[in-house]
């Protein structure tokens, strides 16, 4: 189960993959994934880890709450 804070960028595309988004696909200054109508810009992969406050603006957009992101 991930839980609410840091996470490596690969394990943020791997949890979002089983909520059901497809990709990452390239486009402009960053990836992205599709999930309907829903389009959720990925970060750039760099040498730290993503954020808690990052995560929890990705999660929102995303439209996946914390209580389902911690019960993956």
């Amino acid at each position: 189960m991930p839980r609410f804070g840091p996470i490596k960028r690969g394990d943020l595309i791997r949890y979002l993959r089983e909520l059901g988004f497809e990709g990452p696909y390239a486009g402009g200054k960053h990836q992205f994934m599709v999930k309907g109508d829903i389009t959720l810009r990925i970060p750039n992969p760099h040498q730290k880890d993503i954020g808690k406050e990052l995560l929890s603006r990705i999660l929102k957009q995303a439209e996946i709450k914390r209580e389902v992101w911690e019960k993956l």
